[in-house]
């Protein structure tokens, strides 16, 4: 095989140390010299020097953890490209692995021009990258407490969930409060519900008409504490992404579109709000650029199958594992858009429902919204709607076509012959 760099090195990355593997060819041979660095900052140091030293025009390492982000870092101001590789394509073959071995696999891989470098965003991007993950993993806790205070209700023989739909709405807090405070009576407890409630008063009494004990209160107290507390930690998140994003705006220069500006382009989107735009620009950055097409895009996050064929056979295959922030907070937004009325994803979706079903139909609409993300961030143009009614619109034979292979399909022999030849 070819050798593109003569001069590479690769790095086998670990919690406390790094196996470094140093690969020059010399008179066609490969020589390869070998040394282990402890993950601090000064060995570290050391570590950039040698690589230097050595004259090494390319680096790699696969991403292992969060291990390799602190070695990227300080490694990255070297005189030489650094690429981080994602360490599933990377894989050796298995049986005689060492860290030694692995090291000298990635310089071989890199020599070779083997190793395609992953998407690195600036180090202000990852900074909100990972504000915006750390809010997810709350909101998902402080869910996790609610489930477990409908669990304590259930437990007491409390239906409060049954009649109000949001148990951690205000009708629902002044209800969860009183029983807290001592309140049993299912007549009082029954009174403290909004007039916007829909249950009647009698289907309201005999929701709350449980067995209420000592012990459920003290849970409820410790579950409803949990949850505002991670209520208020959320609102400062919410501050510090507000306050992270306006000193990345303050930073755009002239040739840039301020990310604000594309924030509020985004949320032209059906489904996707003020929280998701943040987080999705996080995870992708601004710029486009480093996909060729909305399809690279599409595939790098994981919202398009794999490929597996065999003997001319193409079989069925699952999404494949992609950026898997980003594809859950596009499927919240996709469901989200799935409820907008007069919407094209509305329309995709149900179209795509009856033949493949709501979990199939749910990623098409995911991978729909991220390819208007694609256009809108390139372009700097706002969404545009198709439109309900897209699918109608479309040419006679077109939909012709459609309708007779499903006949086909059902077994039916059709010919088609317009009205005025038939007259």
């Amino acid at each position: 095989m070819d050798i593109l760099y003569e001069r590479v090195a690769g790095l086998d990355v670990h919690k406390d140390t790094v196996v470094a593997c140093v690969r020059i060819m010399t008179e066609g041979k490969a020589q390869r010299e070998c040394r282990t660095f402890l993950a601090t900052t000064e060995q570290l140091m050391e570590l950039r020097r040698w690589l230097e030293e050595s004259r090494c025009t390319h680096v790699a390492m696969e991403a292992t953890g969060v291990y390799w982000m602190p070695v990227f870092r300080i490694l990255g101001e070297g005189a030489f490209e650094l690429i981080v590789a994602n360490a599933a394509h990377i894989k050796n073959v298995p049986g005689r692995k060492t860290d030694m071995n692995d090291a000298m696999w990635i310089a071989d891989l890199l020599a070779c021009g083997l190793i395609r470098g992953s998407f690195v965003p600036d180090e202000q991007v990852q900074e909100l990258r990972a504000l915006t993950r750390t809010r997810k993993q709350l909101v998902r806790e402080q869910t996790r407490h609610v489930q477990r205070i409908e669990k304590t209700l259930a437990e007491a023989n409390i239906k409060l969930g049954s009649v109000i739909s949001d148990i951690m709405g205000a009708s629902g807090r002044r209800i969860i409060q009183a029983m807290i405070d001592g309140v049993r009576q299912p007549n009082k407890l029954a009174a403290l519900a909004g007039k916007q409630i829909k249950a009647s008063p009698k289907a309201l009494y005999d929701a709350l008409h449980g067995r209420l004990t000592d012990h459920h209160r003290f849970l409820l107290a410790l579950h409803l504490r949990q949850r505002d507390g991670l209520d208020e930690t959320i609102r400062k998140l919410d501050a510090e992404i507000a306050e992270r994003i306006e000193h990345m705006e303050a930073q755009v220069d002239g040739r840039k579109i301020p990310f604000r500006h594309l924030i509020g382009l985004l949320t032209t989107i059906p489904g996707v709000n003020a929280v998701a735009a943040p987080s999705v620009l996080s995870e992708i950055g601004a710029d486009m650029s480093r996909f060729q097409t909305a399809g690279h895009l599409v595939a790098w996050t994981g919202l398009c199958t794999g490929q597996n064929e065999s003997a001319g056979k193409r079989k069925s295959s699952r999404l494949r594992k992609g950026a898997p922030w980003l594809k859950t907070m596009l499927i919240q937004c996709a469901w989200a858009a799935k409820r907008s009325k007069n919407s094209y994803y509305r329309a995709q979706f149900f179209r795509l429902q009856a033949k493949r079903g709501p979990q199939k139909a749910i990623c098409a609409v995911a991978a729909s919204i991220l390819t208007a993300i694609y256009h809108i961030l390139k372009d700097g143009t706002e969404h545009h709607d198709l439109g309900a009614d897209y699918f109608d619109r479309r040419p006679t034979e077109v939909k012709a076509s459609r309708l007779v292979a499903r006949l086909k399909r059902l077994g039916f022999n059709v010919q088609l012959q317009p009205i005025a030849e038939a007259a």
